[in-house]
């Protein structure tokens, strides 16, 4: 599998790797009627993919969070959808890194990072 963040190798790959196909639909003209049925407005069709990384020394997670620093970016995957490789303008939620340990070469680890990065 490769993962490439704006052109450029991913930093680190995720030991968890998972895509969701998304659909939109309008707010206002989805809804259920009476009986049950729905009336349905699919307005996009978009991607979701969570990674959960391993525990990664401290200057391999610096530059992965830094290459998902902005606000947007494009994101190349494996798609199940389309069966190829895609590129998708993506934007990342919360990054957290719940855990910091020492090496024992004395340098300091991060724990497994969870991302979720949503179709712009």
């Amino acid at each position: 599998m490769l993962l490439k963040i704006n052109t450029v190798e991913i930093a680190a790959y995720p030991a968890e790797f998972s895509c969701t196909v998304l659909d939109l639909d309008d707010a206002e003209s989805t809804e259920r009627t009476a009986n049950g049925s729905l009336n349905r407005d699919r307005v996009a069709v978009k991607r979701q993919v969570e990674m959960t990384f391993p525990p990664l020394p401290w200057p391999k997670m610096s530059k992965l969070l830094t290459q998902m620093r902005d606000s947007f970016f494009d994101f190349y995957y494996p798609d199940p959808m389309t069966g190829k490789y895609e590129t998708k303008n993506m934007y990342v939620g919360n990054r957290p890194a719940p855990v910091a340990l020492d090496g024992d070469d004395g340098e300091l680890w991060w724990g497994q990072l969870s991302i979720t990065l949503t179709e712009r």
